[in-house]
């Protein structure tokens, strides 16, 4: 273990580190990056698969929504055990079933027996939300948004790279060794973070069946938990109204590109992940109220951008790094609140936190292809920009008493 990483622990829980290694944060953001990128990996392939099992596009597509399910029973019914559970243990047995799932869908016979490794690749995959508190936990207080910021940045860089690396790979040497070369990646992961990663203790002393009733109790007594699940799942659900239906926008008239040029739109959006360490910053010296509010002002201002310039590539490039900035930038100020309230029960808490914005997203998707379904462009930065202002609302109303 390094000598700047040095644990000391109460009754409760472990205090914060004194001073948190920067090869640790780093190596934390890394993790994020490649382990959440599992998750996404397939969705460039799914043709590909469909070749491979001689099934309809329709049918390959539910590999991604098998993955998406396991990931949200992860973060559900996994994640919670960080509280009670050694957090470093978790964490590389959770690294090593997903290496097993990998392995086992790069040589799946079967469609179904695919779809299963997919379902269990999503629930291993879910351990960037245990590192995610344990970051929380191990930061100082006055550096713990920059910290988390910062991790979060790997995490957000590894979900929109994920998909240019899995079809450029996939292409030239098969969906198989996609899936191979990842689970390798867990491996070596495993072996880095067995070596680096320090040992918690953990805070929960009742059984799983409390563990779980404890989530009701917490967001009943805490809320600005509440605030913050539905803050962040309206302004997710704006997130994913907008990515839903950027190829189909791309794909019309206006521009006639293919999936391809799509694509670069990712690497575009990557940049948003660059500002979770300034955000995490932010909200540490100006507050996590004040940099929400400016987060969701970013929001705002890139709709109405999409909306008044979108039809012209400038306006569309600048109006995407103002939403992934803006979205970004909301989540960490969301986070770095919630990672304050229960500093024993940071992991049940992001359980929560996570459920509400990975909800409102879903919800995002489906409403954006409705709206871009009956009223094009236009519909997509209507409704996108209400999920903005609805956030806007709830912030208001639920944040008077929030840091």
């Amino acid at each position: 273990m390094p000598d700047t990483i040095s644990l000391t622990s109460t009754s409760q829980t472990t205090t914060p580190l004194r001073q948190l290694d920067a090869a640790l944060v780093w190596l934390m953001a890394l993790t994020c990056g490649l382990v959440v990128a599992n998750i996404y990996y397939n969705q460039p392939l799914l043709v590909a698969i469909g070749h491979t099992f001689n099934i309809s596009d329709s049918r390959a597509s539910l590999v991604a929504t098998a993955t998406q399910v396991g990931y949200t029973l992860g973060m559900v019914l996994v994640v919670p055990l960080g509280d009670m559970l050694e957090r470093k243990n978790l964490i590389l047995w959770m690294l090593g079933a997903a290496a097993l799932c990998l392995g086992g869908a790069a040589v799946a016979p079967t469609f179904g027996l695919l779809a299963v490794a997919s379902v269990l690749i999503g629930i291993c995959s879910s351990v960037p939300q245990l590192l995610l508190p344990m970051a929380a936990t191990l930061a100082p207080e006055a550096d713990r948004g920059r910290i988390v910021g910062r991790v979060m940045s790997g995490l957000l860089i590894g979900i929109l790279l994920s998909r240019t690396i899995s079809g450029y790979a996939g292409a030239h040497l098969g969906w198989r060794t996609v899936f191979a070369g990842a689970g390798g990646l867990m491996l070596a992961l495993a072996a880095l973070l067995a070596w680096r990663l320090p040992r918690s203790r953990p805070a929960f002393a009742g059984g799983y069946a409390e563990l779980m009733q404890s989530l009701l109790t917490l967001t009943r007594e805490l809320p600005d938990l509440r605030r913050s699940a539905l803050v962040g799942g309206a302004i997710f659900a704006s997130f994913s109204v907008f990515w839903t239906t950027l190829t189909f926008y791309l794909a019309s008239p206006v521009y006639h590109y293919g999936s391809d040029v799509a694509g670069f739109f990712g690497l575009v959006g990557a940049l948003g992940a660059l500002a979770a360490p300034l955000a995490g910053k932010l909200a540490d010296t100006r507050g996590s109220r004040y940099a929400l509010t400016l987060s969701i002002a970013l929001a705002l201002g890139s709709y109405l951008l999409l909306g008044v310039s979108g039809g012209y590539l400038a306006g569309l490039v600048l109006g995407i790094i103002l939403l992934d900035v803006g979205v970004q930038s909301a989540h960490i100020s969301n986070q770095t609140l919630v990672f304050s309230l229960r500093p024993e029960a940071r992991s049940r808490l992001n359980t929560v936190y996570m459920t509400g914005y990975f909800t409102g997203g879903s919800i995002g998707s489906v409403v954006g292809g409705v709206a871009w379904m009956h009223y094009g462009w236009p519909g997509v930065c209507a409704v996108g920009s209400a999920f903005v202002l609805l956030a806007l609302a709830l912030h208001q109303y639920y944040g008077r008493t929030a840091a």
